[in-house]
């Protein structure tokens, strides 16, 4: 009687860790989705109403760096690593674009 509550009790064990291991894992968007199309209307020398308007508000608003807006995208889908990402970050001069730096890599971890 013994042996069979000890039998039951490590199916029971291991039926639970393997449910434990099938969590659902739910799709991650973080950030500003940017268009390819609306990223290459971006040109040097438009006003900051002009990138706001192709390209958003930016996700990152530092006061610390007012002329510099960054755009940071990631979509991460369950378990799995993040499948897309992309950083942009618009300099500006006199409130206007005065660089503009794409394909900026991500942290690989994300």
């Amino acid at each position: 009687m013994l042996i069979r509550k000890s039998i039951v009790l490590f199916v029971l064990c291991l039926a639970l860790a393997a449910a434990g291991g099938c969590v659902y894992r739910q799709t991650i968007a973080q950030g500003n989705l940017i268009e390819q199309e609306d990223l290459d209307q971006v040109e040097v020398d438009m006003t900051r109403n002009q990138v706001r308007f192709l390209l958003g508000t930016p996700m990152i608003d530092d006061p610390f760096h007012r002329d510099r807006w960054d755009y940071i995208y990631f979509l991460k889908i369950g378990r799995k690593d993040a499948g897309f990402k992309r950083w942009v970050s618009i300099f500006f001069e006199n409130d206007r674009v005065s660089e503009i730096r794409k394909e900026q890599e991500l942290d690989p971890s994300l």
